[in-house]
């Protein structure tokens, strides 16, 4: 007898035979199509409801060009000089981003400032050399800049002499890149940020800013590569252009957030402020003079030491009143020159401590007397110097050195 019955333990047959050719299982294949067809429907309403969240796809606050907000590229904004002009551009409520390689600047002066503007779309950090075109064409690509503080640059006359192409590489190779970048991306204004260096030594006193420029070392003819770059491209743009040349910069944030820190094997090479207080915290021995037969009052060099704080506010004038197709050229000084036996005498007063001097033979590429007249920058863009006591901005910049014998490292207090 036929058993026509299934097997309850058959299987069932996932074909169909049928004249003797075998035919898919349609109900089953339907039924994995549907589950198919289902996925793909939930994932494309996935899509749809993320795309409709305002969060979704959101481009960066840094990428486009915000309504009344001014956004600004600060290169060196990590340095001692960039890390104060960041910080008042942010007070002003400017949008900034740093772009720095950190080989002069510091971490920890971002990290300050990253607290003290904790808010979205105020203030970004990149990791970058100016050096690598590739890298800076990607920056300008992902961020819509409304204006450039040019500041990164290495700039020790004596490391100058030393590392002549190191420069030459640095400020006037890497000012290019970023002009080129600025033109490619159509960002119209650049705050440069170049040096008295340029001037080398004049015969007349105080320079003004038409001085020739004759520089004696790398670093001033770097930076006046670098102004000779810039004012050639601009005669064919509509590049709003305010070269400021600086004299030597001293002091910090009188409310002790940011102060400079130069790395320990730098100190040889660094600013006169630095090497003072040094020797007052005993990390030396003694403060170096290097040379005492110049030709002037005491036979020690002449310099015009003008404050940070008034350093950034002419910066901040300056970006304030660029204008296209045109080219400001400032000296920003206070006027007056101090020997740097004066200097000393004011450093000494300032910390409390008789520093050991230690006289020694000139430095290459030093000069002796250096000033400069303000006159232009003050009837121009309304700036005046206001931290004119050497003695009280040497005091503010104490303070902060105090509290961070170790930089931006952990804070000590001392006595």
């Amino acid at each position: 007898m036929l058993n026509f019955g299934r097997n309850r333990n058959q299987t069932r047959p996932n074909r169909l035979s049928l004249g003797g050719m075998d035919y898919p299982d349609l109900k089953r294949k339907n039924g994995y199509v549907g589950k198919v067809l289902l996925a793909a429907s939930l994932t494309v309403l996935c899509i749809i409801m993320l795309k409709q969240s305002p969060n979704f796809n959101t481009p960066s606050m840094f990428s486009v060009h915000g309504t009344g907000v001014t956004h600004v590229l600060v290169t060196g904004g990590a340095g001692y000089i960039g890390s104060h002009a960041t910080m008042r551009l942010l007070r002003d409520k400017y949008r900034v981003t740093i772009v720095d390689n950190l080989s002069r600047g510091n971490l920890g002066a971002v990290k300050v400032l990253q607290e003290m503007f904790p808010d979205p779309g105020k203030l970004q950090f990149i990791y970058a050399d100016l050096g690598d075109v590739k890298a800076v064409n990607k920056i300008f690509s992902e961020n819509a800049f409304d204006a450039v503080m040019h500041f990164a640059a290495v700039a020790y006359v004596g490391e100058s002499t030393l590392e002549p192409l190191r420069y030459y590489h640095n400020i006037t190779s890497n000012t290019l890149v970023i002009l080129e970048a600025m033109a490619a991306h159509g960002v119209k204004t650049l705050i440069y940020s170049s040096t008295c260096a340029t001037y080398g030594e004049p015969e007349k006193m105080p320079i003004t800013e038409d001085t020739q420029q004759l520089p004696i070392n790398p670093y001033g003819k770097a930076k006046k590569m670098s102004e000779d770059i810039i004012r050639d491209f601009s005669k064919n743009s509509d590049m709003a252009v305010m070269i400021l040349r600086y004299f030597n910069v001293i002091g910090s944030d009188p409310d002790g957030r940011l102060g400079e820190a130069p790395r320990p094997e730098l100190r040889e090479h660094g600013r006169i402020s630095g090497a003072c207080f040094d020797a007052a915290r005993g990390i030396i021995p003694g403060l170096k003079v290097k040379g005492t037969d110049y030709k002037t009052a005491d036979g020690t060099c002449v310099r015009d030491y003008i404050d940070v704080t008034d350093l950034v506010d002419a910066h901040v004038k300056a970006l304030e009143k660029a204008q296209p197709r045109k080219v400001g050229i400032y000296n920003v000084g206070t006027g007056k020159g101090r020997s740097v036996k004066e200097f000393v005498s004011a450093c000494q007063k300032a910390t409390g401590v008789n520093i050991k001097v230690e006289y020694l033979d000139r430095r290459p590429g030093d000069y002796a007397e250096v000033y400069s007249d303000p006159t232009k920058i003050r009837l121009e863009l309304n700036w005046t110097a206001k931290y004119t006591n050497l003695e009280e901005s040497l005091r503010m910049a104490w303070r902060w050195q105090k509290t961070h014998a170790n930089g931006y490292g952990p804070v000590m207090i001392t006595s």
